[in-house]
C-alpha cells in the first residue's frame, strides 16, 4: 500500500507552534489564522497516527511523540527549502535587517537558527547597531539600508513601528555585588553615550540623589554583560539582555526604579521568504518564550 506523503504546510506549522509555544504566534508566523492552524495540526496528527502537542488555552507543550518528530519535522523543511533552492533559476532574496544592541539579547543565535532565518532562498544580513543610529539608518532608503529594523524606545507611541513587546529595565549586576558604602558611588557599566537605556539610569540617579561613576564603557551590550558578570559595575538592562548569571539587584540596593522601554519593529513593504522570516521573527519577540 502506497503511504501518503506528509503535507508540507501541516510540518511547517507544527514546527513554528514548537517554536514560539502559542497558536496564537504560530498563525501571526504564518499569516493565517488560529482556526487553520489547529486544522493542519489535526490533519498532521491524523496522518501520523500520534498526538504531537499537549494544549490548553494557556499552555502548549510538545509530547513525547512530539518531541521526537521535532528534529525530523525540521529536517524535511530543511531539504525542502534545498531542493527548491538547486532548481531556481532567481538571485536569492535578500533580509536586511538591524537589530538594538539593548534588544537583541543573549539568545538570539538561537533564535534565528530555530526561526531558520538563514535556510536556502533566503540570504539574511542582521546587523547589531545601537537604537540611536537605527531610525535614521531606516529613514535612509537606497544602498546600506535596512529592510527592517527591531529598536528599543522609551515611548509605545510617537512612532510608526509595530509594538512587538513591553519590558521594564532592571539594575543588573553579579549576585554577590556589593551595596556601596555612605557616600560611595555606585560604579556604573554602559554603552558609550549617546545611549538611551544609559540616559534613563544616570536621569533615575540622578533624580533620587544617589551618586554614581561610570567605570567601564563597553562598544556593546554584550562586552557589558561581561563586565556585570565579572563583577566590576552595576548596569540598567532589560531582562531579556542581561547576560546568564547576573541577579536583579535593584531592591537589594535600595535603587530607585527604571522605565519601562517598547521593543518596535519598523519594516519596509516584503513578500516573499523575506516577509515569512521577518513575520517568525515578530512573533517569537511577542512570545518571551520565544526569545
Amino acid at each position: 500500500m502506497t503511504v501518503p506523503p506528509l503535507d508540507l504546510d501541516g510540518v511547517l506549522t507544527f514546527v513554528r507552534v514548537a517554536d514560539l509555544g502559542s497558536f496564537t504566534r504560530a498563525a501571526e508566523a504564518l499569516a493565517t489564522s488560529q482556526a487553520a492552524i489547529s486544522l493542519r495540526l489535526k490533519r498532521l496528527e491524523d496522518r501520523l497516527g500520534t498526538r504531537l502537542l499537549d494544549r490548553t488555552p494557556r499552555h502548549v507543550a510538545l509530547t513525547r511523540q512530539g518531541a521526537q518528530f521535532l528534529p525530523a519535522a525540521r529536517r524535511l523543511l530543511e531539504a525542502h527549502d534545498s531542493a527548491l533552492a538547486e532548481v531556481a533559476a532567481t538571485v536569492p532574496a535578500r533580509l536586511s535587517l538591524g537589530i538594538s544592541d539593548h534588544v537583541a539579547g543573549p539568545s538570539l543565535p538561537a533564535l534565528l537558527r530555530r526561526l531558520g532565518l538563514d535556510g536556502a532562498g533566503l540570504v539574511t544580513e542582521v546587523r547589531i547597531v545601537p537604537s540611536r543610529d537605527l531610525a535614521s539608518a531606516f529613514d535612509t532608503p537606497g544602498e546600506g539600508g535596512y529592510d527592517a529594523v527591531i529598536l528599543r524606545t522609551e515611548s509605545a507611541s510617537g512612532h510608526d513601528g509595530t509594538v512587538l513587546a513591553e519590558e521594564r529595565l532592571g539594575w543588573f549586576a553579579a549576585p554577590d555585588f556589593p551595596a556601596p558604602r555612605a557616600g560611595e558611588p555606585l560604579r556604573l557599566a554602559g554603552l558609550a553615550g549617546p545611549c538611551n537605556v544609559r540616559g534613563a539610569a544616570t536621569r533615575v540617579l540622578d533624580a533620587a540623589g544617589l551618586p554614581w561613576t561610570e567605570v567601564f564603557v563597553g562598544g556593546g551590550v554584550l562586552a557589558v554583560g561581561a563586565a556585570v558578570t565579572a563583577g566590576l559595575a552595576i548596569a540598567a538592562l532589560a531582562p531579556s539582555t542581561a547576560p546568564p548569571g547576573a541577579a536583579e539587584v535593584g531592591a537589594r540596593l535600595g535603587l530607585p526604579e527604571l522605565p519601562r522601554t517598547w521593543i518596535v519593529l519598523r519594516a519596509r513593504r516584503l513578500d516573499g521568504s523575506a516577509a515569512q522570516a521577518l513575520r517568525a521573527l515578530a512573533a517569537a519577540y511577542r512570545n518571551p518564550g520565544g526569545r
